[in-house]
């Protein structure tokens, strides 16, 4: 079974190689499924856009932004569907380069819905970011983010803790314990001829 580490290697590594431009094994670009892989590089019209990931405790936080004319986010409907599905193919990509990099199989759970931010560039265009999170599988002992802590210390650390408290003097046995934690054993000073002379 992979370990956190190596799933974190290689979701990273696969996500490495899908910058614009990118060539396969076989010099042939690779296909992710973005609006950048339409048309002839040279010769037509190129929409920006692209995507990159994010961990977040055990999960992977799929974010994609592109640009988009204005008349095609109002249909709102088409619009989100439209999100849903890149970014779905997105995962889709991931999982597959995954299997073809380390040999295991990635388990990506779709965990919420999707969220999207438009703002506008232009009167004709707009740019458009949206992720969504998924709960990647065989990280059972990979905490949440935002969790509570909990208060774990063991006694031995809490009395060593108490010597940083505010301590009483008692006259002549040295520095006593606090009221936190009183059975903390206080710094004994060593008395000599010093401690004898008057301040």
């Amino acid at each position: 079974m992979a370990s956190v580490l190596d799933i974190v290697r290689g979701i990273s590594s696969v996500v490495a190689n899908t910058y614009d431009g990118a060539l396969d094994e076989n010099g042939e670009p690779i296909k992710i499924g973005l609006k950048r892989e339409e048309g002839d590089p040279i010769i037509d019209s190129r929409v920006m856009d692209g995507f990159k990931v994010q961990f977040q405790g055990p999960f992977l936080k799929v974010m994609y932004s592109s640009e988009m004319r204005i008349k095609d986010v109002h249909e709102r409907n088409r619009f989100e569907s439209e999100i849903e599905s890149t970014i779905g193919d997105i995962v889709s990509f991931i999982k597959k380069e995954y299997k073809k990099t380390t040999g295991d199989s990635l388990s990506l759970t779709e965990s919420g819905e999707p969220e999207i931010l438009v703002q506008n560039i232009s009167r004709l265009r707009t740019w458009v970011q949206s992720h969504r999170m998924y709960k990647i599988g065989g990280m059972p002992d990979v905490l949440e983010m935002k969790q509570p802590s909990e208060d774990n210390l063991d006694d031995a650390v809490k009395k060593w803790l108490g010597m940083n408290g505010n301590r009483k003097r008692a006259t002549g046995t040295g520095w006593l314990g606090n009221d936190t934690y009183p059975d903390s054993k206080g710094a004994e000073n060593v008395e000599g001829k010093r401690d004898d002379e008057p301040r």
